[in-house]
């Protein structure tokens, strides 16, 4: 599918400012594909994407995670944990797509969770760091991106983590695990590189 028709079919599901956010998701994940050699149309699918559910219905998005047997968490640990899961199925469901990268990748681009492939990778961050997001940490993010995006993701990570933490909510599991990981990949970049 084009670019211009997939942004076309995502608009009509989107806010102005969902829509502006997913261009910018969209421009970071392309960068971030080309930097790491991951394929470059799949993670701009992937980005222009991600949001599709975004402003369903709660209900909705609950229902199928229920009916699809998927992990009952996304339920209980808050609602915008919702629209990526839901999204996933929806966007082959609606938009038939089928590839499977491209639907983990939508499916996980919230949460991350444990060995996260390359496009996961790409989205998860380009999701955190596109240039339209302004908040405490993400422009340290955005140049750690620059050099190794493993590093970037932990840091991301960290700083989600540490925000639901001081706001005394609870945290993904899937996140928990996803930080442990990409932390102890980087211990062994590191040896491997020392």
């Amino acid at each position: 599918m084009d670019k211009k028709k997939a942004l076309d079919l995502v608009k009509a599901h989107l806010t102005e400012h969902r829509y502006i956010h997913t261009l910018g998701v969209t421009e970071k994940a392309v960068e971030l594909a080309y930097k790491i050699g991951v394929n470059v149309k799949k993670a701009e699918t992937a980005a222009i994407f991600h949001d599709y559910a975004k402003f369903r219905p709660k209900e909705e998005m609950r229902d199928i995670i229920r009916e699809q047997g998927w992990d009952e968490n996304f339920i209980h640990y808050g609602d915008e944990l919702l629209h990526a899961p839901a999204g996933s199925y929806l966007v082959n469901k609606e938009i038939g797509i089928e590839d499977e990268e491209i639907l983990s990748a939508i499916f996980w681009h919230t949460t991350g969770k444990e060995n996260m492939t390359e496009l996961e990778k790409v989205l998860f961050l380009a999701d955190y760091i596109e240039p339209n997001r302004i908040f405490p940490g993400v422009d340290e993010v955005r140049e750690a991106a620059g050099k190794n995006v493993d590093r970037a993701i932990v840091m991301a990570l960290r700083n989600t983590i540490c925000f639901l933490m001081k706001k005394n909510q609870r945290v993904f599991p899937k996140t928990l695990y996803a930080y442990n990981n990409m932390v102890q990949n980087l211990k062994k970049q590191s040896n491997i590189g020392g």
